[in-house]
């Protein structure tokens, strides 16, 4: 899956030690175009913290995965970046997003 937006905030790095040795865990806040814009906690780990090189105000497209896992009882849900783009491309992406609900609502019957 892919999500366009624009990055509000970088939440601290989070480390540790696991089964499989050293971790490291970037999460981010990306707010999506439109007219009513959602918030996304967006996940990175590894070596793509280093390789997003994220900042706060740009532009992106998040290659996600969407995962749902049970603990106790309780659902929870992560959404992990693969793969994060920025430039141009990106705005051009969220410009056609924009304008397709216009064109959507050009075709209703009623």
């Amino acid at each position: 899956m892919e999500i366009n937006g624009k990055v509000l905030q970088i939440l601290p790095l989070a480390t540790g030690t696991g089964k499989n040795g050293e971790w490291r865990k970037q999460e981010f806040i990306l707010e999506t175009p439109g007219q009513y814009p959602k918030k996304v906690c967006i996940t990175l780990w590894g070596d793509r913290i280093d390789e997003s090189n994220l900042q706060e105000g740009e532009e992106v497209k998040a290659m996600i995965d969407v995962e749902s896992r049970e603990y106790n009882g309780r659902w929870y849900t992560d959404v992990k970046a693969w793969k994060v783009e920025k430039g141009s491309s990106v705005q051009e992406d969220n410009a056609s997003f924009i304008d397709a609900p216009a064109h959507e609502e050009d075709d209703l019957p009623f």
